[in-house]
């Protein structure tokens, strides 16, 4: 049961105070608080920590309580809950894996009722409060299983959602959808006749391929990166769907949102191979995952360097999801010019279709990371190792 005299002032107060204190330090020290533990502050601090950078509406709103470390991992960041809640709306919807409650909370703005289903009862009693906190007065919370709610419910829903946990019961990790909890893909026929809609958050790292062998009525997927660092795939699911799904990938970055959408049909075949021109084009980590590399040149009207290097390049500047450089030079791989030119000097690094990695090449050369230059060791035509020199725009 979660403790009451966590909501007291004095130890809100504390617990702000104290937030960027060094966690360790403050458990020798020992608790202040007669009712309260040590460790019980300890989470509160930590969660406070994590959600300054990973759910800033959480963190500005006081009174708000944390769940230990593991679940504040699993947990989505508001940057993602909020996409999620943009994509979905209706009168009636259910999360069936709630968690902390981040996704619920966002995706119950978009509908008129809303049930958030959780097993632990600790996370459920969290929520709970968290939600009544935020005024979210629309939220029923459910500490059930989610499927069995959804089982026994007698009104539709417009959206079904779930976040499948991806640790089996000794606490190691499991990629495949049928082996997390709860198994959706064995569930569909039950879910499909409760609701049109299903939306699921996977593992990043779930291969595409194997997700879409496992799942059936997929009419998206939707691959969200975070400045450059792929963070979950949603998979949209409609009762009836048979048309190939459209991939839309996003990457999040501070100034702007990068998206690139297409088909695994439309890898286009005419593609244009070219030794590199005045620009050069590296797609960002959203799209490297979406893994349609000739549609992207396709689109985006680019040439590839290499069938393997995934590498673009071009004549007049393009639009593109990823990151834009200047080419300032373009060197054969030779030992002597890079011991010549760049020993102890700064410069950023990146390997694509090349045999060395970036660590032995820095130890080799003597380059430091940083600076303002940016060097790609990569694979031409005519299967040649080539440095490409840049600035990035």
């Amino acid at each position: 049961m979660l403790n009451q005299a966590l909501f007291d002032r004095e130890v809100t107060r504390f617990i702000r105070k104290n937030q960027n204190k060094d966690i360790p330090s403050l458990i020798l020290k020992g608790s202040p608080f007669e009712n309260v533990t040590v460790q019980e502050l300890a989470i509160q601090i930590k969660g406070l920590q994590v959600a300054k950078k990973k759910f800033p509406e959480f963190y500005e709103t006081e009174a708000i309580i944390y769940p230990p470390k593991l679940n504040l991992e699993q947990t989505s960041s508001e940057i993602t809950a909020r996409y999620k809640a943009s994509l979905i709306n209706g009168r009636r919807a259910i999360d069936l894996t709630g968690g902390m409650g981040i996704d619920s909370y966002y995706l119950s703005r978009n509908f008129k009722e809303f049930i958030y289903c959780e097993l632990n009862e600790e996370l459920a009693e969290i929520a709970a409060h968290n939600f009544d906190v935020l005024e979210a007065n629309n939220i029923k919370v459910r500490s059930e299983n989610g499927l069995e709610i959804l089982k026994n419910a007698t009104e539709k829903f417009s959206w079904v959602y779930a976040d499948p946990a991806r640790r089996n019961e000794q606490g190691g990790k499991v990629f495949k959808l049928e082996d997390c909890e709860p198994n959706i893909p064995a569930s569909l026929e039950m879910i499909f006749q409760h609701t049109e809609n299903v939306k699921l958050k996977t593992s990043p790292i779930l291969d595409i391929s194997a997700g879409l062998d496992e799942l059936r009525n997929v009419k998206e997927i939707h691959i969200i990166a975070i400045r450059n660092e792929v963070k979950e795939l949603l998979w949209i699911l409609e009762k009836g769907y048979k048309d190939e799904p459209v991939i839309k990938t996003l990457n999040f970055e501070k100034s702007e949102i990068q998206k690139f959408s297409g088909k695994r049909s439309d890898d286009y075949d005419n593609i244009i191979f070219s030794e590199p021109e005045d620009y050069l084009y590296e797609p960002n980590a959203a799209v490297m995952k979406s893994g349609m590399f000739n549609t992207l040149a396709t689109k985006t009207n680019t040439k590839k360097l290499n069938q393997n290097s995934h590498l673009y390049t071009s004549e007049e500047l393009k639009i593109f999801p990823g990151r834009i450089f200047k080419i300032t030079e373009i060197k054969l791989y030779k030992d002597s010019y890079l011991k010549k030119n760049f020993k102890n000097k700064k410069a950023n690094l990146t390997t694509r279709n090349f045999p060395e990695s970036v660590e032995n090449i820095r130890k080799r050369f003597k380059i430091k990371d940083g600076g303002e230059d940016y060097i790609f060791f990569t694979t031409n035509l005519q299967e040649e190792k080539i440095v490409i020199f840049c600035r990035k725009i």
